[in-house]
């Protein structure tokens, strides 16, 4: 019930949430020249030098089973979904600590302050992978697995939300959860079917790979836009499973920590 508490709040106070998430992103690039357009440059740098070194350059080549076979190209639809995860998770840990003085003198439900920074994100890296399938449209000639990916995205800020209001419970209750999270997310990038494909990964091993919370998601977005396929029914399956243990655990913490949480920030 606690949960179903905050998405009222959220609602209600939607127009505030889009204020914060506007100030967020300004406060981010505050100062740069260059401001928000850092935000989408950079991940646009790093998926260009992808194509550059894997696909020009070395000319790379994956495996017979794999989505495609042009090595830059599968890097770059499985990177920025990454990319997005990680930059989620890590504001979104950190915005209650970061929002701890503001919490303390003002009586504002504490999920504001992680959807603004979790919305913050879904601003700028959403238009980038939407980017992607007009980019491969090409490819898959405006297959109608494309409309599979706003499903997708929606899943994945949904997700990313939930784990992120959870770990900034966790985080605010115990700080080594910020060192925690920063490895796991660190590693969890070989854990995952970003920089090889499923094919690749022995098989007896490959159960490893859905301990990552964006394993489904990212192969639906590998069939979507590498293949023009409609996502499988594992890809479905698994994110709608990953978000529903999520939204235990968080209904659990929220019940857990009423009373306390703004103690601890």
């Amino acid at each position: 019930m606690h949960v179903l508490d905050d998405v009222r709040a959220l609602w209600r106070a939607r127009a505030l949430v889009a204020v914060m998430t506007r100030r967020e992103i300004a406060a981010r690039y505050a100062g740069a020249a260059g401001g928000i357009a850092w935000a989408y440059v950079q991940p646009l740098l790093t998926v260009a030098a992808y194509f550059l070194v894997f696909d020009v350059v070395f000319a790379m080549r994956l495996g017979e089973n794999a989505p495609t076979h042009r090595a830059g190209a599968y890097l770059i639809v499985g990177s920025l979904p990454w990319m997005a995860f990680c930059d989620t998770l890590g504001r979104t840990m950190n915005s209650l600590l970061d929002a701890g003085s503001v919490l303390q003198k003002n009586a504002l439900p504490p999920v504001l302050f992680v959807a603004r920074s979790a919305f913050a994100s879904s601003i700028v890296y959403a238009p980038l992978i939407l980017l992607l399938a007009v980019a491969y449209i090409p490819a898959h000639h405006m297959s109608p697995a494309l409309l599979a990916l706003p499903a997708l995205l929606a899943l994945q800020v949904l997700l990313c939300l939930t784990l992120g209001y959870l770990l900034a419970i966790l985080a605010a209750a115990l700080r080594d959860t910020v060192q925690i999270v920063g490895f796991l997310l660190s590693v969890g990038i070989f854990l995952s079917p970003v920089l090889f494909p499923l094919s690749l990964f022995p098989a007896a091993w490959r159960w490893v790979l859905w301990l990552n919370p964006m394993t489904p998601l990212l192969l639906g977005y590998q069939n979507v836009l590498l293949q023009g396929a409609w996502p499988s029914w594992a890809s479905w399956a698994g994110a709608a499973v990953w978000w529903l243990v999520a939204a235990a655990l968080l209904a659990l913490a929220v019940r857990r920590s009423r009373e306390q949480l703004v103690d601890w920030l």
